[in-house]
């Protein structure tokens, strides 16, 4: 699906981390671990009073030259998502309207090339099941969570579950044994070839915005040994102003959407602004 797609879907691994095997009995069930994951995030009700939520920040690649890429990613209920990135010479963005997706970005010509999404990244945005993911309100969304493991994640002790995906595929969430605040996750996925494998993200520096913990960084990659990309967000807007229409295929080429957001951030020119709802200094989801 390529470097950018891993960021849409919200959504966001550390080569040190390890999944341990199961080491004795645990001391709490599956749907004790998932409500103290809830209260630790802020409690069912506030999310469910989040309809639209904005991250604004950047992502560091896993590269030699370390590129820093400007970044918006847009998610609305129930799973509207867009991504926006600046890339060198190139702006990509991609759209998902809660049953079809489109990744447009700029080219060379002057047209901008846009593509509809392929049936596994339909599902697999599907499944992202935006804007608080899998674990929470799990009964109402019909994705059963199963305990499936007790290890440790950097030499902390953490619960292992998997919750079942829509797709029928199966994410799988590590829950910090103290804080339990998920600070891993893997699911299935499959590249840019179609050839199956797993996506799996590293949640840090989580932050309260108006009493939500959110992760201000998230580590992700697919290939062991290689440097991780960092998803660094720098502002969370909570419930600003989303058209649908922002979320729905591009009109004609789609040249006024990219032209829109053009310069050196990835911001239109509508973008949500105000004053920042949360204590986010710096630069530090789904998450």
């Amino acid at each position: 699906m390529g470097r950018v797609a891993w960021w849409v879907l919200a959504a966001c691994v550390c080569c040190q981390a390890v999944a341990g095997t199961p080491d004795s009995a645990p001391e709490l069930t599956a749907e004790q671990i998932v409500e103290k994951n809830v209260a630790a995030r802020g409690g069912l009700e506030a999310w469910r009073d989040v309809e639209t939520m904005v991250w604004i920040g950047h992502v560091e690649t896993g590269t030699a030259t370390g590129a820093r890429l400007p970044f918006v990613l847009e998610m609305k209920r129930p799973n509207k998502t867009r991504f926006t990135i600046n890339a060198p010479q190139q702006v990509s963005m991609r759209m998902f309207d809660g049953n079809h997706g489109w990744k447009l970005r700029s080219t060379n010509s002057g047209q901008p090339d846009l593509q509809p999404y392929s049936a596994d990244e339909v599902a697999f945005a599907l499944d992202g099941q935006v804007i608080e993911g899998p674990l929470m309100d799990w009964r109402a969304k019909g994705s059963p969570v199963l305990l499936e493991g007790v290890g440790e994640i950097e030499g902390s002790k953490a619960y292992r579950l998997g919750v079942k995906l829509p797709s029928g595929a199966t994410y799988h969430a590590w829950i910090d044994a103290q804080s339990f605040l998920e600070i891993r996750s893997e699911r299935e996925s499959r590249n840019a070839f179609g050839r199956p494998g797993s996506a799996a993200r590293q949640y840090r520096n989580y932050r309260s915005v108006d009493g939500l913990q959110i992760p201000f960084l998230i580590e992700n990659n697919t290939e062991t040994g290689k440097i991780p990309d960092r998803m660094v967000i720098d502002r969370i807007l909570l419930n600003p102003p989303l058209e649908d229409r922002i979320f729905a295929k591009p009109l004609a080429s789609g040249r006024q959407m990219l032209t829109s957001i053009g310069g050196d951030t990835p911001l239109r020119a509508d973008r949500p602004r105000g004053p920042n709802p949360g204590s986010m200094p710096g630069s530090g989801n789904v998450h």
